[in-house]
């Protein structure tokens, strides 16, 4: 049998036979990128509010300071822990943070902004301290893990009373230095960026 060309059509199971095209409209990005969108996971907000930011870390300091108090290994637990979750996930699964971002920190009015990047590096250094300070409680090596904990309680207190974010600090000092590419936080560098 042949078709209007003169060509027989091809058999079923022929290598020869391509798939119709598919237009562009049809195929819708989500059909094509499946699976998760890790970037999404692990957002941290860029820019943050500065008042949050200073709610949680004062709720840190009470909290570290009943658990200091108290010699509870647990206390250090529920920091360390509060302190990874902000890391890895920002303020969406933190209580500390939910309790700061969503409650305490709209009562203050309008949001003071400031870059998302450092604020994070010094989330990150409070998770190092209070994973040392709870590594080394669980090792029996309870003046060291206090140690520990007492200054993550000056670190926090700054940030929560003075406005002065060490971390934060830091992180400048590391990429003035270059150790942090300047693009991961442009706004550090730029002030017209700051106070756009």
């Amino acid at each position: 049998m042949s078709n209007s060309t003169g060509t027989q059509p091809p058999a079923v199971g022929d290598s020869q036979v391509s798939p119709a095209p598919v237009s562009p409209e049809k195929v819708r990005p989500e059909t094509v990128r499946a699976g998760v969108d890790w970037r999404a996971v692990f957002a941290f907000p860029n820019p943050v509010n500065e008042y949050a930011a200073r709610i949680t870390a004062a709720l840190v300091v009470l909290l570290a300071i009943i658990t200091l108090l108290s010699g509870s290994g647990w206390g250090l637990l529920a920091i360390a822990l509060g302190f990874w979750l902000r890391v890895l996930f920002g303020p969406r699964i933190s209580p500390l943070a939910l309790l700061s971002v969503k409650v305490l920190a709209p009562r203050l009015g309008r949001a003071r902004l400031v870059p998302g990047p450092p604020k994070r590096f010094a989330q990150g250094m409070g998770a190092f301290v209070s994973s040392a300070a709870l590594v080394l409680f669980v090792a029996g090596a309870l003046p060291a893990a206090w140690i520990a904990l007492a200054v993550l309680i000056v670190a926090a207190s700054l940030e929560a009373f003075a406005g002065f974010c060490l971390g934060c600090v830091i992180f400048g000092m590391l990429q003035r230095r270059g150790l942090i590419p300047e693009d991961v936080c442009e706004a550090c560098n730029n002030i017209s960026l700051r106070q756009s």
